[in-house]
Parts: C-alpha cells; structure tokens; sequence
C-alpha cells in the first residue's frame, strides 16, 4: 500500500481517468486556451480542496522536456501556482489568457513548442502524473487529422468518418492512397465518409492551402482479413518464446478480443496480413523467422481496431518518457526508443540474449523461523540506485548477521524514482536500478554469503501503463471495463478512499489467478528468488468492505482461500526446500492465526509500542504480540518489526517527543540511540523471525515524512539521504548500536535452540521488561532485562537457577543466591545473562572484526580499529598509496587525489593480524 502513482495522458480523449482538452483543435502562440481537466481514477479523485497547475513552456531554448521555461510559481507545498476552476466533482478548467507569450511572460523571439503542466493539491501530496504536454503549433497555416488516429485497424467494408482541421480558413482536400474524395473550400475543417471495399494498407491524407502555401498531414490504416483459428503449438509460455531454430513465436491472451496484429522493428511497425496473429480461444499467437539473433527488437500488439499495448509478460520494455533519464552507467547500452515508428510503452526480445553464468547452484536457505530480514530499498540505500553498488555493502550486512534482504518491488513501476508499489509490468525488472544480469549477479553473490534474497510483490492493484488494464477499458466511465478477466470495475474497499490504489485486480478470476502464478514463477525461475513478501493482502478478495476507515480486517473465508492458493504455488515451485512467503496482512488474529497454522509469515508491525517504549511512555508499551504464542499461533510465523518503510522512524520520534526526568533526556542524541541498544536486545530476545528496515541499525533519523515537519506526509515518496554520506560511521553511539544489533542477531544464528526456542516467559508489559529463554533442555537458559522508564526501576530476573550468571555486554559477572532478588537498572539500562559463558565469549569476539567503511568511498574512509600501516594497491597490483604510522580507529585516511576505481587495501592492526579490503573509489 502507500504508494507512488502514475497514469498515461493523452489530449482531447479519455485516459485511464484523465481529460486533458485544448482549444482551439491547433492551438497556437496567440491562441487563448481552456485546458479541462478530470481528476477522476487520478490522486485528486475526490478532491475537495484547490487544485492548482505548477506549468510553464518548453521553448526552441529548452533542452529536454524536463527544461521548462518560464514557470509560472513554485513547486513547493504552496499556492503560488495558478488556480484552476471547479467545474464538476471531479473536473477543472485552467483558462490561459490572453495568449501563451503574455500568460508565461516569454521574451521576445522565443519560440514555445509545447505547454507543460502538472496539477497538484494545495499541500503537494496529491498530482497528476506524468507531466502533461500539450504541443503548441507554429503562427499560420498548420493542418491535422481528427479521424482516425494513425494505424487504426478496421474490417473490410467498414464505413468511417475522416475529418481534418486547418489553424486558420484555407482550401482543405482529404485524400485516401492519393486519391481525392473531399474538398472544402476556406473553411478550417473538412469531413466525409469512407468505406473500405478491399483488405491491406491505406494512407489518408489531409492538405490545407492558402496563399500559395501548402502544409500536408498523412497517417496509415489497415483493413484487416478475417482472423485464423489454428490450435496454438504445444509447449508454449504467454508472451515471448525462443524456439531455438531461430523463429520465435508471440503468445498473447485476450479473452473476447477478435484481431490481434503484431508490429515492431521486424515490419517496421507496419501492419499486414503476415503478422496478422491467428486464434485458439482466448489466445493468439504468431511464429515470426528471418530475424536476426543478435539484434534487439522492440515490439507491441495493436488489438481490436485501434488499441496498442506492449505485452503484459515482457522481460523488458522501453518507456519513452522515462527512460531517457536512465544514467548509460546504471544500464549501458540501452535500446533507443523507436520514437519515429511509434507511440506508448514497447516490449524488447533479443535471440542471442546475453547469459548469466550462475556461481552458487545449491544453496540452502536460512531456517524461516530464525529468519533476520533485513528490508530494502535500492533506490535510498545506495546513492547511485544500483544493484551493482549495493553488492558493495554485503559484506556489511553479512558481518550485520543478516540472512535474508527483502528489496522493496522491481519489476517495472511507472516512472523511474519511486518505492514501486505502483507496478505496470510484472516480470519486466525495471531499469532504474540496473539490468537483468545485474540482479542475478546481485542474487548469485547474497547466496555466497549464505543470504537469501526475498522481493515485494503488489497483486492488490496495478496503475494505468499496465497492458492488462488497457486492453480492458471503460473509457465512458473511467474505469475497468465490465467484461474484464483481470480487474473489477470498483475498489473493494468501498469507501475508504485511502485505499483507492491505482485499479484492483480480481483475484476471482481464473485469469487473474493464472497471471499471477506465471509471475511467481518466472521470478524463482528466471532470477531464482527465494520468496516474496505480498503487499496488502487483505485486498485479494472481492469481498466489499464499507466505510470511510474499514481496512478489510475481518475474517473472510474467501481471501483466506485465494491466499493459500497462491502460497501453494510458490512452495511447489520449491519442493522440500519451502520457499519463503510472506503476508502484509494485518488483519484480525483470527484470520492470521489460521494463515500462520497454513505455514505463512505475516509482517508484525510493533513500530508503535517500540517507540512508545524508546520515548520513554508507559502507555501502549506491552510488545507481546511480537510472540507467536501469544497470539495463539502454532509456529513462529510472526514476522516482527520496529521499523518498516510505512512507519516513521523510532530516532525521528525519539529525537521529537521522547520523555525526561532531571538531567535525562531522550531526546539528547547519544541516550536516544542508547535506548535503541535497549529495544534492540528485547526484539531479537523474543524469539521468531525479524526485520530490521534499512539502516536500523545505525539509528537513522531522517524522517519518513517531511524533514522541515515530521507530521507533513506530502514528502513521504520522496528521496531520503542515504546513511552512507550521513557521518554515521564516526559516530560512537551510533555505532555502538550497529554492534549491539550484530551481537543480538549472532546469538539467533549460534544458539537457535535458545533464541528460537519455544520455551520462553515474557514479562513486557510495562516499561520494565523481562525475557525469559530455555532451550527446552536447561542447559543453556537467558535472561534478558531492560529498563525503558526514564527513572532508576528494579526488575525481578526470575533466574532459573542459582550460581554464575554472566552479562554478555558488560562483561561481569553476578553470583546469584536469590533468584528473584530485584535488579535494579538505570534509564535505558539493559543486560542479557547466561550462565554459559561461551555464549558471553564468543560474541564478543566477534566485535573484534576489522571494519572498514565506508565502502564506496568518496574521499576518505575510516577502520573500526586501531591500524598501524596501510597499503593501498590499484587493481593490477601497483602500489598507488601508503600511510604509515599508528592510527587510532575511526582515522579518517584521506584518499581524494586517487582516481575512481577499485582498490585493494592491505593493513596491519592491533591484534597482530593482517586484513585486506577491497573498496570502490567514487567520484
């Protein structure tokens, strides 16, 4: 849920829930101008407040579409822009007057091609996406077709209107394959009738003359044959298929549609009865040869006359919009987009696509009910949005004690910045961070380190780019046509319009059903993905749910079935080794009870009662429902967190709100971050698997929301700082807690029979907290105290035993004589005792690893230790630098006058060892 929205726009017709229309037909620079817009199906559906246009011009001057000149106020969350006009509920009208020059205050010469908008809310939470652009004509005589659009498809003897528009009166003439069937004679629009009387390509053309001068406007129809039915050959996938002769064949489904052409580089987008698609049921397909295997092609279906789409199973598509702001190094030698031969999203396919030659075949996946997550977006944990630069970092996150990362969706979303709960093609990876190889190399090198790789998937609901969506519209109602195998018409959760993402998808449908599957699928086969984390699970139904704040939460049998089915299908994908699957659900304890029973994971969300307890406030501080047993589960099913991408982060509100007593204070920085040591050692005390969002571990405090107001929500999508530029790493406290959360998820992966075991007391209540832990045999017990009031508390152990009891932090050692004699423990204080004293040993030696961070490196990098010499050799084994001498640890080693690349750091610290590293020199 949550999520970041898209929709295509065309001008003067329907979109997916847009109106954008301009007058005149052929505006011009001197031209007044009423644009109306309708936000229903759009963020500003329902709308009540102003909505207001941030626009300007593009110019002769500019230098893209993204260079807008002369923009009229600010982008900021204010009301600087023009205001448009309510028309309707949903529709608005900006009125620009007297003339284009005047409105935007151009300069003299200056030449405007087109007229850019984007309509936002007064707070700047809710727009139109994308950018609109509305092309404005040269002064004088222009001329354009009305109707048809090009390479529209009709049946033989069809009868249609063909209509033309001039910008001013002239001799107008309408041609069809250089034959003249209209004129009109100084007027500026011209109309007939036509009726097709044989098969194949037809050019219409349109002429406007006055004064001598002629200006021209051609576009091409096909008149179609009758369809084929001929029985699809077997072993065919839907979409793309390699037969490994050198043909392919395309594979469409399109229930209830009659004719399905295939264009692209092959045909040169031209349509014919050759790549006329035949039929067998609800599919169509075609078998193409003659191609070149080491050529990419782009491709697309023209379905029904006059609708293009790109295919809904591509592996790869191009976006015309978007991807030209891809950087050549995130994905070198990307397709151009075939900008002269067509319009809208297109499908690629390569014969000859280059392979990945996978390094890890038999890895084992971590034990889900000791599962470390640890969930992540690329986009804001790497500062070039790159899987190739967050392999730089897993080492880190190995030596974290992470055993799985959850990425945040990338499968292609609408746009290139986003979190990508807003999804258009579902087995397409998306661009922005990286190629296809790129993830598998990604994936290969998390399996080396014995990390799985888990991703989010959204079947709650799809935004307008999805060719599944398009192929079935509604265009007088704006919404999903009625005769849809993929999407209802309404959102099921009637009137809670918080949940009105983008269009929901049926889930009972077998169509539906069927797709999804195939993305499962093609995902654990094609990039061998180790499980999916489903977004908001409760929408998986068409169970109607009514009022403004119903999320679906109650019990509903049906959701409860689709669920387990699409479980099913993963873990049979993965017999004897269950892949992971993972529920946003959220919803009551009786319907997650019975998923948990069926062997699913369900995210905990405790992001609440953590903070309320890192603040310091007594009130909602209970953290037990992050224990499966207390929620009446069989297994250990819960998925806990403090923190995800959907809540505020602990730090922000620490730092904001937290409590005080005398000279304690929360909200001072060192004992915020020690408070989160606290919560820390209770959350990974509590036995089942965890999640730790993205830099947790670190104490960030960059707020979700908006960094001048952390109640603002209008920046919650928007890009935030990535921890690796932010200093942390000079800072004690902070790592202290990155030591602390280490020390905590080691213990879950040395002692599983103590940390995962289903033999444990929680006293956790309160603020004072008490976590007792058996490993069902007595041998190996632990007890973990904490004190999150913001005075001295005592706390009763509960030891199990008397005698030695040892404290794995501080290291010392209490003689127990009296089990239940209180502790007592200062603000923000916490221990964990064990009386087997490896337990204390061997973690600790762990916080001896040599760290060196960060890595990549702009200018200088620091070691966690004490370093007497180091040696810095480029790539091809050349000494390029030397620092000789002792350093205390966190030495910040200047390395700015190296040139990017990748070196190897050799040095010698304390403890008499030597250590390599291998870094990347940024910048």
């Amino acid at each position: 849920m949550k999520k970041l929205y898209a929709l295509f726009l065309l001008f003067t017709s329907v979109i997916y829930g847009q109106v954008v229309t301009t007058i005149p037909t052929i505006p011009t620079a001197t031209d007044a101008i009423t644009i109306t817009f309708n936000a229903a199906g759009t963020e500003l559906d329902g709308y009540t407040g102003d909505v207001y246009a941030h626009t300007g011009v593009i110019t002769t001057a500019s230098t893209s579409n993204t260079d807008w000149k002369h923009v009229i106020g600010s982008w900021g969350n204010n009301t600087t822009q023009p205001k448009l006009t309510r028309t309707g509920t949903n529709t608005y009208q900006l009125t620009i007057t007297p003339d284009i020059p005047t409105f935007y205050s151009t300069t003299t010469g200056e030449v405007v091609t087109h007229i850019a908008i984007v309509f936002r809310n007064s707070a700047g939470n809710a727009q139109s996406r994308p950018d609109i652009f509305i092309p404005i004509y040269a002064e004088g005589l222009n001329v354009t077709i009305t109707n048809p659009i090009n390479s529209a498809v009709y049946n033989l003897n069809d009868n249609i209107t063909i209509s033309a528009a001039s910008s001013i009166n002239a001799d107008l003439e309408l041609k069809v394959n250089n034959t003249s069937i209209q004129t009109a004679s100084n007027t500026t629009s011209i109309s007939t009738s036509y009726t097709f009387t044989s098969t194949g390509s037809y050019t219409i053309e349109a002429l406007a003359s006055q004064n001598g001068e002629t200006k021209q406007k051609a576009i091409s129809v096909y008149v179609k044959t009758t369809t084929q039915n001929q029985t699809i050959p077997t072993g065919l996938k839907k979409g793309y298929n390699n037969n490994g002769d050198g043909t392919v064949t395309f594979v469409l489904e399109a229930p209830f549609k009659t004719d399905v052409f295939l264009v692209g580089g092959f045909n040169n987008w031209i349509l014919n009865e050759t790549y006329q698609m035949k039929k067998d049921g609800d599919h169509f397909w075609l078998t193409v040869n003659g191609l070149d295997p080491d050529t990419e092609y782009a491709y697309q279906y023209i379905i029904d006359y006059n609708l293009k789409v790109a295919d809904p199973y591509s592996k790869k598509v191009l976006d015309p919009n978007n991807d030209q702001y891809i950087p050549t190094t995130t994905y070198p030698n990307l397709m151009g987009y075939p900008t002269d031969e067509t319009t809208g999203i297109v499908s690629t396919f390569k014969i000859n696509e280059a392979s990945y030659n996978w390094q890890n075949t038999s890895f084992t996946k971590p034990n889900k009910e000791n599962l470390v997550i640890y969930e992540m977006l690329l986009r804001d944990f790497t500062e070039s949005d790159t899987y190739q630069e967050a392999m730089t970092h897993l080492d880190y996150l190995q030596n974290l004690g992470v055993t799985a990362i959850e990425l945040m969706p990338i499968n292609e979303f609408e746009g290139n910045d986003s979190w990508g709960y807003n999804p258009s093609f579902y087995m397409a990876l998306d661009k922005a961070y990286g190629t296809n190889n790129d993830l598998k190399q990604f994936v290969d090198e998390c399996h080396n380190r014995g990390m799985a790789v888990i991703t989010d998937v959204v079947f709650n609901h799809s935004y307008s780019q999805s060719p599944l969506l398009q192929m079935y519209w509604d265009g007088v109602n704006n919404r999903p046509a009625a005769n849809s195998p993929y999407y209802n018409q309404n959102h099921n959760l009637v009137d809670n319009t918080s949940a009105h993402w983008g269009y929901d998808f049926n889930h009972e449908s077998t169509y539906t059903v069927n797709f999804f599957n195939d993305v499962l699928s093609f995902w654990m086969d094609e990039y061998k993905i180790d499980g999916f984390r489903f977004d908001f699970t409760k929408g998986l139904s068409n169970t109607l749910y009514y009022g403004a704040n119903n999320w679906a939460s109650t019990y509903d049998a049906d959701r409860i079935a689709n669920l387990k089915a699409y479980a099913d299908h993963v873990w049979n994908q993965d017999p004897g080794n269950e892949a992971y699957v993972i529920f946003e659900h959220l919803s009551d304890n009786s319907e997650e009870t019975e998923l948990a029973n069926y062997g699913i994971m369900l995210w905990g969300n405790l992001n609440h009662n953590f903070n309320q307890n890192t603040m310091g406030y007594s009130s909602e501080a209970d953290v037990s429902w992050l224990s499966y047993k207390n929620r009446g589960w069989n297994n250990p099913h819960v998925v806990g967190y403090m923190e995800s991408h959907d809540e505020e982060r602990l730090m922000v509100k620490n730092l904001a709100y937290g409590n005080s007593s005398g000279g304690y204070n929360v909200k001072t920085l060192s004992t915020a971050l020690d408070r989160q040591e606290a919560a820390t050692v209770i959350f990974y005390g509590v036995p089942g698997p965890k999640m730790l969002w993205q830099f947790g571990e670190l104490g960030y405090d960059k707020s979700i929301n908006c960094a001048s107001n952390i109640n603002d929500g209008s920046c919650r999508l928007e890009r935030k700082p990535v921890a690796w530029t932010l200093g942390y790493d000079t800072e004690t406290d902070r790592q202290d807690l990155h030591d602390i959360t280490a020390k905590m998820m080691s213990l879950k992966k040395q002692f599983p029979n103590t940390f995962n075991t289903d033999d444990y007391l929680l006293n956790v209540n309160g603020l004072v907290k008490r976590i007792n832990l058996s490993d069902n045999v007595g041998s190996f017990d632990v007890v973990i105290v904490a004190n999150f009031d913001v005075t001295t508390q005592s706390v009763n152990p509960n030891f199990p035993a008397t005698g030695n009891w040892y404290d794995m932090f501080s290291g010392n050692t209490l003689n127990v004589t009296n089990p239940t004699a209180l502790l007592s423990l200062q603000p923000g204080e916490y221990r964990l005792y064990s009386q087997n004293q490896n337990l204390s040993t061997n973690t600790l030696n762990e916080s001896q690893d040599v760290k060196l961070y960060p890595n990549p490196v702009i200018d200088t990098f620091s070691v966690n230790k004490d370093v007497n010499n180091i040696i810095i050799y480029n790539i091809t084994g050349k000494l390029v630098k030397t620092f000789e001498g002792h350093f205390s640890k966190n030495h910040a080693f200047n390395i700015s006058s190296l040139p990017p690349s990748v070196y190897i750091v050799k040095m010698d610290n304390n403890l008499e060892t030597k250590n390599t590293f291998k870094i990347v020199k940024l910048n």
